[in-house]
C-alpha cells in the first residue's frame, strides 16, 4: 500500500484529486498539507480561512498537516519549510506527494524537482484531463465550490464569489480555461464525494487587494 500525502489547496482540483486517490486500491491518503499565511490566517493565494480548511480535513476524515509561511515569503523560506515537512512525512512512513496540476508543465517540474533525491514519489492524479472535461466531471462528481479569487487582468472581477458550476462554464470568456489553471480564479470547496457531509457557508465581503479580487466565504 502506497502511503500519499496530497497537496491540499482548499479548492476543488485537490479535491477531485483525493477522489480519483481514492479509486485506487493500492494507494492510501494518510493526510492533506496546506500552506497558510500566518499574518492573513488564511491559504495563500485562496485566502480561505483555516478554519473552513480545518472542517474540509475534518470531513475528509483526514490529519490537516499545516505549513506558516511569513508575509511577505521568499522562495528560500518557502523551500526551507517544505524540506522540513518533507523530512517530517519521510519520517512518518510517507511514501509519495501527490498534487493537483493539471497541465502547467513548469509546475509539475518545479514539483519533481523539489522531490528529488527525498525518496518521495511525486504524484500527479489529476495531470492531462482535458480540463473542460475535467470540469464537467468535477460538478456532476457532485464537487461544489466557491470562486474565492479572481485575477482581474484575465477574468473580469464581477466573478469573484460565483459558484462553479454549469453557468459559470457557460459564462466564462473564450480564452480562460474552464478550471482557472492559468491563474484566473482559484475555488474553495464546500461540498464532494471525499466529505462525509457538506460545509454550510455564506458569503463574505468582496475586496482588491494586492491586484486581485477576493470573495471572502464564512462559514455558517
Amino acid at each position: 500500500m502506497k502511503r500519499v500525502l496530497l497537496s491540499w489547496s482548499s479548492g476543488k482540483d485537490s479535491a477531485w484529486a483525493l477522489h480519483l486517490l481514492r479509486q485506487q486500491p493500492d494507494v492510501e491518503v494518510v493526510a492533506l498539507l496546506t500552506t497558510f499565511n500566518t499574518a492573513a490566517d488564511r491559504v495563500a493565494m485562496h485566502a480561505v480561512r483555516r478554519t473552513l480548511v480545518k472542517m474540509q480535513a475534518e470531513r475528509a476524515g483526514l490529519p490537516l498537516w499545516e505549513i506558516e509561511l511569513p508575509w511577505p515569503c521568499s522562495n528560500d523560506d518557502y523551500e526551507c519549510r517544505m524540506r522540513a515537512v518533507m523530512e517530517r512525512a519521510l519520517a512518518e512512513g510517507v511514501d509519495a506527494v501527490a498534487f493537483g496540476d493539471l497541465f502547467l508543465e513548469d509546475i509539475r517540474a518545479y514539483r519533481v524537482k523539489q522531490l528529488a533525491g527525498t525518496a518521495l514519489e511525486p504524484l500527479f492524479p489529476v495531470w492531462g484531463i482535458p480540463t473542460g472535461e475535467l470540469a464537467q466531471q468535477m460538478i456532476a462528481g457532485g464537487v461544489r465550490a466557491k470562486l474565492t479569487c479572481v485575477d482581474p487582468a484575465k477574468l473580469d472581477a464581477s466573478f469573484a464569489g460565483r459558484a462553479f458550476d454549469a453557468a459559470l462554464l457557460r459564462d466564462l470568456p473564450d480564452g480562460i480555461d474552464p478550471c482557472g489553471e492559468n491563474g484566473e480564479f482559484h475555488s474553495f470547496v464546500y461540498a464532494a464525494p471525499v466529505f462525509s457531509s457538506a460545509i454550510a457557508v455564506e458569503a463574505g465581503e468582496v475586496v482588491t487587494r494586492d491586484n486581485f479580487v477576493f470573495a471572502d466565504v464564512l462559514p455558517v
